[in-house]
Formats: C-alpha cells, sequence, structure tokens
C-alpha cells in the first residue's frame, strides 16, 4: 500500500510538467511562425551561448542565424522564392543547419534527401520533389555527380557546392557557395515574417524499407508542435542543457525529436557526421550532454560495448526517441544510469504522436490524438470486419492494428504523391464516411498502474514483421531480442520466411558474427531451445557480412525474405533445424531438395 502511495505522488508530480502542453495553444495555422521564427526568438534571448558543437567547431545562437541570414539573401537574389523547393543533399555538419534555416526563413521548401542515396533512388528523391536548386555537400557531390545527366535540375548556377575537408575539389558543374555570400549582409529578412505556421517546411522521406522512398509533408506546424512537446513534456531541458545527437538530421528523428527540441529550450547540440559505440561516451563527457536523442539499434549497439571509465558517472540524465528493447532499456536505466526514458512512436507523415511522458518502463506512453486498435489477421495480412461492414475494436491488451482518426484536429498531411497517401488512408471503417490513417503497426494496451487516467502502449511490430507458424502468431521484435540475449549475437534480424506445403511461414533469422569459425553453436542451439517456445524458435540462421539498414537503422528485411533459405541463390552460409531437432546443423543441397518436395515433415 506504501509503495502505492508513493507511485500515486510521482505520477501527480507529473502535472507540473504536463499542464503546460496541455495548456499551450498554438497561433492560428495562418499566422506567421516557423521553424526560423523559433530560432530567431531564442537568438535574441541567448545570442551569444553555444547552440552548436561539431567536431572543433563552436556556433553560437547569433552566429548560426547570421550565417543563416547571408544565405538566405543569396538565395532570394537567385530567384529562390516562398514555396520553391530546394534539395538539400549533405552529412550532419552546420552547414546543413544553416541552410535548413535559411530555407525556411524565405519560405522555401528544404527537399532532405538522405545522405546514403545513390543511383535511381537518389534520381526518384529529386525529381519527385520538383525541386529548382541543389545544395549539395562537397562530401556528397560523387554520388549526385553520377546521376547528373537523369535529374531535372541542370544549369550550374543552380547547384550550390558547400565546402567541406581540403579533400574535395570544386567540380565543374557547381558554384562555390561560400564565394557567393555577402557576410556583412545578415540581419533578419523581412521575408520571414510572411511564412505561415501551414506553410511548408520540409519533404521528409521514408526509409525506403518497402518500395521507393515517399516524401512525407511536414508544415511548420509540425515542428512547433513538436518542439513544444518533446522540450516541455519530454526532455525537461533549459538553456543550460546538452544534447547528444549522432542520428541523421534529413529524418525526422534527429530533426524533430533533437534540433526543434534544442531550439525551443535555447540549449546546445553536439552533433555529428555518423555515430560511434567507440567514442560515445567520451563525447557525453566532453561536452558534458545531458540529453540524447535515440533510435532503439544505437542504443543496442552501446549496450554490447565493453565498459569504460567514460560511461562512469555520466552526465546523461535524460533520453528520448524511439525503437528501444525492453532489454536494452534496462541496460540504460542499470548500467548508464540514465533516469528518464521518454519512447517515442509516430512517423514522418503520421498525424498523432505518443510519448512516454510519465516515465513508465517499456511503454509507447499516451497520446492525445483520436485513436483506436482494430482485429488484424497477421496470418492473411488482412483486416478482420464484423457482419455489419465494419472494423472490429480490440478491447482487450490483444494486439491490434493501431489506426488514427483524420479530422480537423489530427490532420494527415501525407505524401506528396496522392495515390500513395490515398493507399495509408482507411474508410468506413466505423461508420459511413469516417476515415482514419493506417499506421501499419501492431499495438496493444498495457496496464501500468496510476497513469492520470490515460491510456498507456506498447509497440508490438510492423504489420508484416509479424507472421503466424504453427498457428501461434510470432512478432519478430520479441525473438530478435531474445536471439540478441546470446553472448556472441549483437543484433539478430528476424522474419518470416514460407516453406513449401505449409501453412503461414516459419522463422528465419540473420546475423553476423565476428569469428564464425569460433560460435559455439552447440551453446547456441540450446540457448534457443531453453528460451523459446518451439513455435517461435527460428529454423533457418543465415551468417551474413553486414547487417543492413536504413539510414536511421531500420532493419532492411525485403531482400532477406525474398532469398529465404535457398542455398543456390545465396553464398551465406545457412543453418537449419530439422522437425524433432534441437540443434542446428548446416543447410546442404540434399535436405534444401527435401523440404522443396514437401517432404521434410516441418
Amino acid at each position: 500500500m506504501f509503495k502505492k502511495v508513493i507511485e500515486l505522488f510521482r505520477v501527480l508530480g507529473e502535472l507540473r510538467y504536463l499542464i503546460p502542453v496541455m495548456r499551450y495553444k498554438f497561433p492560428d495555422p495562418e499566422d506567421p511562425g516557423s521553424l526560423a521564427h523559433m530560432f530567431q526568438t531564442a537568438t535574441e534571448k541567448f545570442s551569444e551561448r553555444p547552440f552548436l558543437y561539431f567536431e572543433d567547431e563552436m556556433w553560437t545562437y547569433d552566429h548560426t542565424n547570421k550565417a543563416a541570414n547571408s544565405l538566405a539573401r543569396y538565395l532570394v537574389s537567385t530567384g529562390v522564392k516562398h514555396g520553391d523547393r530546394v534539395v538539400l543533399f549533405m552529412e550532419n555538419r552546420p552547414s546543413f543547419l544553416i541552410s535548413l534555416l535559411a530555407l525556411n526563413k524565405i519560405g522555401a521548401i528544404a527537399v532532405l534527401i538522405n545522405t546514403s542515396l545513390t543511383g535511381d533512388p537518389l534520381i526518384h528523391c529529386i525529381n519527385s520533389s520538383d525541386a529548382v536548386k541543389c545544395i549539395v555537400g562537397a562530401e556528397r557531390a560523387e554520388p549526385l555527380e553520377d546521376v547528373l545527366n537523369q535529374i531535372n535540375i541542370t544549369k550550374q548556377e543552380d547547384f550550390l557546392w558547400a565546402e567541406d575537408t581540403d579533400q574535395y575539389s570544386l567540380p565543374d558543374w557547381a558554384i562555390d557557395l561560400k564565394a557567393q555570400l555577402d557576410l556583412s549582409d545578415d540581419e533578419n529578412l523581412e521575408e520571414t515574417n510572411e511564412v505561415r505556421i501551414k506553410d511548408v517546411a520540409c519533404y521528409i522521406f521514408t526509409s525506403g524499407t518497402t518500395g521507393v522512398p515517399k516524401a512525407a509533408i511536414c508544415p511548420n506546424q509540425k515542428l512547433m508542435a513538436a518542439s513544444v512537446n518533446i522540450k516541455i513534456a519530454g526532455y525537461r531541458i533549459n538553456e543550460t542543457d546538452c544534447m547528444h545527437n549522432s542520428l541523421p538530421l534529413y529524418h525526422s528523428t534527429g530533426l524533430m525529436l533533437g534540433i526543434c527540441a534544442v531550439i525551443q529550450a535555447g540549449a546546445s547540440t553536439f552533433i555529428k557526421r555518423k555515430f560511434s559505440a567507440s567514442s560515445f561516451w567520451d563525447e557525453v563527457q566532453k561536452y558534458n550532454t545531458t540529453a540524447l536523442v535515440y533510435i532503439g539499434e544505437l542504443c543496442r549497439y552501446l549496450a554490447n560495448t565493453d565498459p569504460t571509465p567514460a560511461e562512469q558517472n555520466n552526465p546523461l540524465k535524460v533520453m528520448v526517441g524511439n525503437g528501444l528493447r525492453p532489454d536494452v532499456w534496462d541496460i540504460f536505466k542499470n548500467r548508464f544510469g540514465v533516469n528518464r526514458i521518454v519512447e517515442i512512436y509516430g512517423a514522418s507523415e503520421g498525424n498523432a504522436l505518443f510519448m512516454n511522458l510519465l516515465n513508465k518502463d517499456k511503454t509507447i506512453g499516451m497520446t492525445n490524438a483520436d485513436v483506436s486498435l482494430i482485429e488484424y489477421d497477421v496470418a492473411e495480412d488482412e483486416i478482420l470486419k464484423g457482419d455489419d461492414g465494419f472494423c472490429k475494436k480490440i478491447l482487450t491488451h490483444d494486439p491490434g492494428l493501431l489506426i488514427v482518426r483524420i479530422g480537423p484536429d489530427s490532420v494527415f498531411n501525407g505524401y506528396t504523391d496522392a495515390q500513395a497517401t490515398e493507399k495509408k488512408i482507411l474508410r468506413d471503417v466505423f461508420e459511413e464516411g469516417d476515415a482514419w490513417f493506417n499506421t501499419g503497426d501492431l499495438i496493444k494496451t498495457v496496464d501500468v498502474g496510476y497513469a492520470l487516467g490515460k491510456t498507456h502502449y506498447q509497440f508490438v511490430d510492423r504489420v508484416g514483421d509479424t507472421f503466424r507458424w504453427k498457428s501461434e502468431n510470432v512478432s519478430t521484435n520479441e525473438v530478435g531480442e531474445i536471439l540478441n540475449g546470446y553472448r556472441d549475437v549483437n543484433m539478430s534480424n528476424v522474419y518470416g520466411v514460407q516453406i513449401p506445403g505449409c501453412e503461414g511461414r516459419a522463422g528465419m533469422a540473420a546475423f553476423s558474427l565476428e569469428d564464425a569459425s569460433s560460435f559455439d553453436w552447440h551453446g547456441f542451439s540450446e540457448y534457443v531451445d531453453s528460451s523459446l517456445p518451439k513455435y517461435a524458435r527460428p529454423l533457418f540462421i543465415r551468417i551474413i557480412q553486414e547487417m543492413d539498414t536504413t539510414g536511421t537503422f531500420k532493419l532492411k528485411k525485403n531482400d532477406l525474405r525474398n532469398e529465404a533459405f535457398d542455398i543456390s541463390k545465396v553464398t551465406d552460409p545457412i543453418y537449419c533445424l530439422k522437425p524433432n531437432s534441437s540443434h542446428y546443423e548446416v543447410l546442404d543441397n540434399e535436405w534444401l531438395q527435401t523440404i522443396n518436395s514437401e517432404q521434410a515433415g516441418y
């Protein structure tokens, strides 16, 4: 009873953070407002305070704002105007944020391109945006040059080359951006006053785990809402704090959960081109980073590193992000001493945000959006409907497909591609004429005790990442978490594959090994046998050279799922569990033929 009383008082204490968010009223969408407005306000308050740390550089708010003003004035002089689209293809560095702010100051739309893209995906993202110019970092000029004759931007003066290190030289198809700038012309622009809250700030492309990347429309309103909610109720940081941010800024997690929250607080941030687990804790100590924006797999890399003196007595007090698995959650709380973990659930194109505001372990928290969980058949990969033709709500703690109502208070901006947008909308769900955003995710409700009367939720899996085998639903996330618990498995990618003559899909996992020759298959087999029910044990294991992920560390599964266990198509070694066996053995051509002839007995 005493513990319940303590918990009740703790939860009630959260109200001092939640009330400001609940009371906050956003201005009318027609009013002036943008990321640039927020930055200029922060600059007025914290002019000489550090905004940005990068490698050996430190940029104050004032310095950054003036640089963005100079760039914005140059862009206007070349004809860039409100509503124009401009590609931004650059790694994490100060020039990226200066360019983003400059575009926002004049109401232009920043087309944020994944820096890992090459070839056809890069062509698609640029051409589908109808961009008039391209700001390219010197470090990404080579992949852009490879596709120059296939993109719609053709004039030399429309390629603005941003220098990086001495190893890069100006190509003959672009102009040197730095040489064009008048650094003395650095006052705030009048054009910024014409930028509205409703205006589109940027296009953020989906990760491309399935199909080509799609450009999600991100208006200023979304950036501003994220900055207020995440800063006040999530991080609870102020101008004295510093955030560690090594996530790609072309994606919503690094940008909205990271940069926007920092600007709203007037705090500072350390950014990095790419995440490094080996240097992470040294960076935390050097820059006294009290906050972290994360992706789950980034945290897994840290959890699998050997203990280091720099992780002891570290200043990290809060982290906000998404995809943190339960086992890693415990490591960050117990080993690394991070007391507040605010797991977020949302999507770049989505119209709902879930936040673990009350610091309830291993949940995505709660939401103010109008959401519902509906019955979904994972075996047939389809939504279940009742005799009346409408969807059926989940009324228990069982997983269901999460949908979000589309309405005046929950607008679905969707993608630039109208057909792609329509595919994400479910209509006539509970009544004729209603419309809901289909998240494509399986979610369940959880009992967390005192929660201020708000339902709490937990992520289960992506639709398609849950498969059915032996009349049981198997979650790839849950199986992956267990496999990762084995001493030599750092990160496993679990998926379902079809076996000829069998219903549903059997489990298969892929992971890389530092030393495959010394891997203890006997010990691993015993671990799987004791840790997973029979129906959830992967029947096939593929040892791959390197884990394939998106720029935001999401595991890619399509190719692995399509190649399955066909050793005639892949050179990677594949191991299998034969029926009535509990030990993995090499899959050979003889057993593959037995499987394909439907004689294996699975």
